[in-house]
């Protein structure tokens, strides 16, 4: 037997509500497990009201670790405010930039590249709701990708699913709905390609 989304009853039963979000299927606010969800939430939530109360870079690194349960290199900063309201699917590489008041909201899975840059005031969502208004509240999710040396404008908003290419730029104000390819640069609602980037090594 299946649902709706064509996922049999026992495999949700060998899954946990974890494996399940992160796999995109569909999470009922009702699920029995969902308590586990709301846990790791509230514990996000006083660890973010620590996180931003700091007043130095390391401890902002060492406080959004223990957020999102594995270490974050040295050479990544992130400036506070910082926002997350999960924080335990974050994953990001070495020599990161993240600007103030960014928002990411993760239970789908964000993996940041090495040597990215986001700018202040963007908004990664990797979570979205049914249409259907009698099963809104459920959680739908995907995963974003931002990849190698990609640079993320200033209040850019990146959708659910999306990848952005390895030293692509989204502009300032952009709504990523669709994948960004490599050494591109997007901009505009929704996003679109408006011009190409010649490809440089990393120093």
């Amino acid at each position: 037997m299946s649902d709706s989304n064509g996922n049999t009853f026992s495999n949700q039963l060998e899954k946990n509500i974890l494996e399940r979000l992160r796999s995109g299927e569909t999470v009922h606010y009702t699920d029995p497990e969902y308590f586990k969800i709301n846990e790791i939430v509230t514990r996000t939530l006083k660890l973010s009201q620590q996180l931003n109360a700091s007043g130095n870079t390391y401890d902002v690194r060492s406080i959004l670790s223990e957020i999102i349960g594995t270490g974050i290199d040295q050479s990544t900063t992130i400036f506070p405010p910082f926002h997350t309201n999960f924080g335990k699917f974050i994953r990001m590489g070495k020599n990161v930039f993240i600007n103030h008041a960014c928002s990411f909201l993760d239970m789908g899975g964000i993996t940041i590249g090495d040597h990215v840059l986001i700018g202040p005031k963007v908004n990664l969502i990797t979570e979205n709701h049914p249409t259907n208004p009698n099963d809104r509240r459920a959680l739908v999710t995907k995963p974003i990708i931002i990849k190698t040396n990609a640079w993320i404008g200033a209040g850019a908003t990146i959708l659910p699913g999306v990848t952005v290419g390895e030293s692509s730029i989204v502009a300032a104000g952009a709504v990523v709905s669709k994948d960004v390819p490599d050494n591109v640069i997007v901009g505009g609602i929704p996003a679109r390609i408006i011009n190409n980037i010649k490809p440089y090594p990393i120093k």
